[in-house]
């Protein structure tokens, strides 16, 4: 129904390997990097086999959609997502259509950026257990998937081993700056209020997002992925709802079905069924054609 899934591209990619994640794989081609968004998939930390169909074939083309929206309010690395462009670098051109982007080489800032318009998640854990979130002191009383009447910036350090670290905005000033980390603060909380109308024009909510930043000649630029489903929470407006997990729109089958298995958590699951698979590519497909007005 969905083709074949694509989980590594090191075979066909003529060019250095310089970083394998959980499901981008990052290609050094001098001037610049050539990113491969593969189908792999993962929760609770582990790469799960196997890959989702057309998983990478949306997020890669979400990026590349969202990008071009936001590039008015501000720069970012993408050169171009045109494969036919590589020549001979990419000995399967069909294999890869869709799933590249070569970008400008941007010195990383190591903080994710993370906004929050409603409290849900790891947000709404942090509030149930100390009344705030990353140090934000927040009124008692709010509600699981409360929106907030102003979207909160709560910023995390990277860890490229394990989970990233939630951290006080002080604290993301003293690691990299307090006029560099106001600057990101200020780009975070305006794309993410840009691409909210966006989408509630579209029955859906945004609920949470993270962006990552990288600096060229000392000046901010957007760099790895935007609102895609793996880096951001949507939710459909007409299922919205306090004080219950909303399914987001996303890998959330994956989720659900290992959480409601006889799984250990402590060694990688067993492979996921194919009615698993198909859900989660469906769910993919279904926010990428909400979102842009287009299929696949």
């Amino acid at each position: 129904m969905t083709g074949q899934a694509l989980s590594t591209a090191v075979d066909v990619v003529k060019a250095p390997l310089l970083y394998k994640g959980k499901v981008r794989e990052l290609y050094d081609l001098g001037e610049h990097y050539l990113i491969v968004v593969t189908d792999r998939i993962s929760a609770f930390d582990y790469v799960l086999d196997p890959a989702v169909p057309q998983k990478g074939n949306v997020l890669n083309r979400l990026s590349a959609f969202w990008f071009e929206q936001t590039a008015s309010l501000l720069t970012n690395h993408v050169v171009h997502t045109d494969i036919d462009k590589l020549g001979d670098v990419v000995t399967d051109p069909e294999l890869l259509r869709n799933r590249i982007m070569v970008t400008k080489k941007a010195q990383r800032i190591d903080i994710e950026c993370v906004v929050r318009g409603y409290i849900t998640g790891g947000g709404w854990r942090q509030y149930v257990k100390t009344s705030a979130i990353n140090g934000i002191e927040l009124p008692a009383g709010l509600r699981k998937n409360e929106r907030f009447e102003k979207p909160l910036f709560t910023p995390a350090a990277k860890n490229d081993v394990g989970h990233d670290e939630d951290i006080p905005f002080e604290r993301m000033q003293e690691l990299i700056g307090a006029e560099l980390a106001e600057e990101l603060r200020n780009h975070s909380i305006k794309l993410y209020e840009f691409a909210r109308g966006y989408c509630e024009e579209r029955g859906i909510i945004l609920a949470d997002c993270k962006f990552e930043f990288g600096l060229i000649d000392g000046k901010v630029i957007l760099i790895d992925e935007i609102f895609t489903p793996d880096s951001s929470r949507f939710w459909a407006k007409d299922i919205y709802a306090f004080d219950i997990e909303i399914d987001s729109m996303d890998k959330e089958p994956v989720r659900a079905y290992l959480l409601n298995s006889d799984w250990d958590q402590n060694s990688k699951p067993d492979p996921l069924p194919d009615s698993v698979v198909n859900a989660t590519t469906n769910n993919y497909l279904n926010i990428y054609e909400r979102l842009t007005g287009k299929s696949l």
